[in-house]
């Protein structure tokens, strides 16, 4: 997969997974990974400047597997920019889908 259109929607990703539930950085590279390949070095530098901005809080919580995790929760200020970021990627999904169906003869003109 192009390694621009992931890194485009990195960012997007790692919100949208820590919406529901806490997670730990590694479970969110695992969760990504199921879907397209991204190495681990990508996420954690995302993850350090998401909470710098204030979009996350951390806390470490014990692990039965090992050291402690450290956690990523979403902040209420995190909430309203993934919110915003998913609103966004609609409107330019649906951009894109547009022109490639035009582009191909796709449309139904």
């Amino acid at each position: 997969m192009n390694v621009q259109f992931k890194k485009g929607v990195l960012e997007l990703c790692v919100l949208v997974l820590t919406a529901k539930q806490d997670r730990y950085g590694y479970e969110l590279v695992a969760s990504i990974s199921e879907k397209f390949h991204i190495s681990e070095g990508t996420v954690y530098p995302l993850l350090r400047r998401l909470t710098q901005e204030g979009f996350f809080t951390t806390y470490l919580a014990e692990s039965q597997e090992g050291p402690p995790r450290k956690y990523y929760q979403l902040t209420n200020r995190g909430r309203q920019y993934m919110n915003d970021l998913v609103l966004e990627w609609r409107i330019f999904n649906r951009g894109v889908n547009e022109i490639i169906e035009e582009g191909l003869g796709y449309d139904k003109a």
